[in-house]
């Protein structure tokens, strides 16, 4: 009777709360993250189809070499030859290069043309302005919120609420996330504070990395198809504490997002404890299912 009322509790957990993943880099891994925007598609896709590409030239190369190693070494050819060109082959590798490059113009001039075209009508806008060593995000729009972001602090993980180094990596998870609603387009404008140094605004899984320079405005966009907590970096060298200045975006469902923006104006803090435990309960259901079924 028991088990049949936590089973039942689980399944309610499971239908009414949404799980929490965290996309990071993973020990020894030699891909690309899981994509989570169109974009990201993209770009996982042209890294396999170079492949297609890479491999087989990288092999005839080091066939080529091997033989003519082995054919032309001194002792077989005590007498070298003197032949100083020889037109075909003088043909075949430009031509053939030359069409190499072309199949890798088309399919990354669409992808550029896509990252750097931007969307007319975003859902929401957003800027992020980089100083050593933090992130700061405004939200425009009817709501207007503004926040710093740092690096959480070990100390910090229990009050904060994240312990699980699972979802709240170290070197990885901050303080104050950025939060959007999933499946709406969201501009994104870049810059680093005036008196700063250049930095970098990346974020793998949504195939986006943007320079931030000190008193210019770079813009950007993405639209995440899928709830989630992801982690990127400053990837611009920017002085002795560029390793400690992640990026988190936690990526909920529309309704999640507005709850958080109308609290978080008021106590950001507790909006996002709030957000968190509306999140996380689903980890917690799936966990629950899991020992019940067991």
């Amino acid at each position: 009777m028991m088990r049949a009322r936590a089973a039942a509790a689980a399944l309610g957990c499971l239908l009414f709360a949404s799980g929490s993943f965290a996309d990071q880099p993973q020990p020894w891994q030699s891909t690309l993250q899981p994509a989570a925007t169109p974009i990201m598609e993209q770009i996982r896709w042209f890294e396999q189809y170079t492949l297609w590409f890479i491999v087989p030239i990288t092999l005839f190369v080091l066939a080529l070499l091997i033989y003519v190693a082995i054919r032309f070494r001194a002792s077989a050819n005590p007498v070298p030859s003197k032949t100083s060109h020889n037109s075909v082959i003088e043909v075949v590798w430009t031509v053939g290069p030359v069409l190499i490059l072309l199949f890798f113009a088309i399919p990354s001039f669409n992808l550029l043309t896509a990252q750097l075209t931007q969307p007319e009508n975003p859902d929401l806008t957003l800027k992020a302005t980089a100083t050593q060593w933090q992130w700061n995000y405004e939200y425009q729009g009817d709501k207007e919120l503004a926040f710093d972001s740092y690096l959480l602090k070990e100390e910090d993980r229990s009050a904060a609420g994240k312990e699980d180094k699972s979802i709240y990596p170290r070197l990885l998870a901050v303080d104050n996330e950025m939060v959007i609603p999933v499946n709406k387009t969201v501009r994104l404008l870049v810059t680093a504070a005036p008196t700063d140094v250049i930095h970098s605004f990346a974020m793998p899984s949504f195939g986006v990395k943007i320079d931030a320079v000190p008193g210019r405005l770079n813009e950007t966009w993405f639209k995440a198809e899928r709830e989630g907590l992801f982690y990127g970096q400053c990837s611009e060298l920017c002085g002795k504490d560029h390793a400690f200045m992640p990026i988190a975006i936690r990526v909920v469902s529309e309704e999640k997002y507005t709850a958080w923006l109308d609290a978080a104006g008021s106590d950001l803090e507790g909006a996002n404890k709030a957000l968190m435990a509306a999140v996380d309960g689903g980890d917690k259901a799936v966990q629950l299912a899991e020992n019940v079924s067991n």
